[in-house]
């Protein structure tokens, strides 16, 4: 799953994009990766990039954000068509963690 949002990273404007790919260990078990890219560049985040929740992954986004003096702006939400329909409504369900005041 694929998503871009336009922002700012210290005042400068540019396209950040969250790559989320969902590993389904079991019926009853699942691991997400995350990966933060402003343009082509992967930013390192602070933890394991590997999360046992969607929501656990958009929280340390957010903290990342907020340590390094990234904005999301929410409206411009860009969400690439290839994508697996329950990630899409576990990201909808979490999304608010991204967008903390």
């Amino acid at each position: 799953m694929i998503i871009k949002y336009q922002g700012q990273q210290h005042g400068k404007s540019t396209v950040f994009t969250l790559r989320i790919i969902g590993n389904n260990l079991s019926k009853s078990s699942s691991n997400y990766q995350i990966d933060l890219l402003v343009g082509d560049k992967q930013l390192p985040l602070f933890t394991s990039e590997i999360h046992q929740s969607l929501s656990n992954c958009l929280k340390e986004i957010y903290l990342f954000r907020k340590h390094n003096g990234i904005t999301f702006d929410a409206s411009s939400e860009k969400i690439a068509p290839l994508l697996v329909p329950y990630d899409l409504v576990l990201f909808n369900y979490n999304k608010y963690a991204l967008f903390r005041a």
